[in-house]
């Protein structure tokens, strides 16, 4: 049995209109000042406001920052902390999708650690106590709300950084599956995906150890027998709240057994095409599962009894090669695109991809172990 250490640090709020509660969490850790980190579409949608009305009958103060932006930059990390500074605030709440959480994070750590973004890039780097934070995804994605680590951008390179300390971590997370119902139908396509990826991925590697397996197999049984719906029936509220609790779940297991070559592979494609995370990973994941299968197929055997029986769901005994070609009915159900050249990617471009992807820390996690060679092999599968 791989040796692991287990905390859950933050306490989980779920339920419809659940948001409603924000002003109560925010009042029992002793917060009377709350800086909201947002984005302009989370604004117009109404959700921010409900918060600051809940926030308002506890008497809290709040002030909204709503520059956080899809694959938050170095640059979107400074300009929420510039507002940080000059308000003061005593509790961060991250209301939106992976994006608004993960600025939240960063803009934690340099306020209340001092120095720039890259000096957390890594993990346990935090020199002090962060301010509390409470998180509020609109999304059924990343899981950030259940993570110590927030993915800040470079606003130079562009070189993603995983920059994590347990002193991140939220103290409170709340799911209000509500949230979700106004978001695009290409987000809950794409955040789907991602949510999906992670439960299959921390399923299988190196890392992975009875508390990440037991979050990783309740993430994929939600999420796989969900996402075919949430796309069809987009107000199926049942079905939502599956999809949010799984990318919840996902997360924790994140947390436990982090990622793999999926992740290592879909990065350089964000970096170098703009493509978004959830169509690159979901591009990927099939071809690393192949990959992966040639020594671990029986892993995927037994996450695939857990949803055998479920309505589209392969069976058991199909191993890698059935969940390849489930993910990828699931990628085409959320109409991406399912090859390479869909994305633009150039075919000769293949070799410096794959060269980014090998210096990619998740790629150290794959049950099986890639290198530059490998992973341009997997590349080429996927055009």
């Amino acid at each position: 049995m791989q040796p692991f250490a287990f905390e859950l640090k933050t306490r989980m709020v779920t339920g419809p209109d659940s948001i409603l509660d924000v002003g109560r969490e925010a009042a029992q850790l002793g917060c009377k000042k709350a800086l909201i980190i947002s984005d302009p579409g989370i604004v117009a949608a109404g959700h921010v406001q409900t918060a600051i009305d809940s926030l308002g009958q506890e008497n809290i103060e709040t002030q909204v920052f709503d520059g956080a932006r899809e694959n938050p930059t170095t640059a979107d990390v400074d300009a929420g902390l510039a507002v940080a500074k000059d308000y003061q605030p005593c509790l961060l709440i991250g209301l939106g999708g992976g994006s608004s959480m993960d600025c939240a994070k960063g803009v934690n750590f340099v306020y209340s650690c001092g120095g720039t973004m890259k000096d957390y890039w890594g993990v346990g780097k935090a020199t002090g106590p962060m301010l509390p934070m409470i998180a509020i995804p609109t999304t059924a994605g990343t899981g950030s709300e259940m993570q110590s680590f927030a993915l800040i951008s470079d606003a130079n390179t562009h070189v993603k950084m995983a920059c994590g300390d347990k002193k991140a971590s939220c103290r409170v997370a709340i799911l209000d599956p509500k949230l979700t119902l106004t978001q695009p139908a290409s987000v809950t396509a794409l955040t789907g995906i991602d949510a999906i990826s992670h439960a299959v991925e921390t399923w299988v590697t190196k890392k992975r150890n009875p508390i990440s397996m037991l979050y990783s197999r309740e993430a994929w049984r939600l999420l796989a027998s969900s996402f075919d719906t949430v796309i069809q029936q987009p107000d199926n509220l049942e079905a939502r709240t599956a999809m949010q609790l799984g990318a919840a779940y996902a997360g924790i297991a994140i947390e436990n057994s982090m990622l793999g070559a999926s992740h290592a592979l879909a990065n350089p494609l964000t970096a170098t095409y703009s493509t978004a995370h959830g169509q690159a990973v979901g591009l990927m994941l099939p071809h690393v599962v192949r990959f992966n299968g040639k020594e671990f197929d029986r892993w995927y055997q037994q996450l695939l009894a857990e949803t055998e029986g479920m309505p589209g769901c392969p069976k058991a005994e199909s191993g890698s090669a059935g969940l390849a070609d489930f993910l990828t009915s699931l990628v085409e159900t959320a109409k991406l695109h399912t090859r390479l050249g869909g994305c633009g990617v150039e075919r000769d471009r293949i070799g410096e991809l794959a060269e980014a992807a090998a210096k990619q820390w998740t790629g150290t996690f794959n049950p099986r172990s890639v290198d530059p060679q490998s992973l341009a092999a997997i590349y080429e599968s996927a055009f």
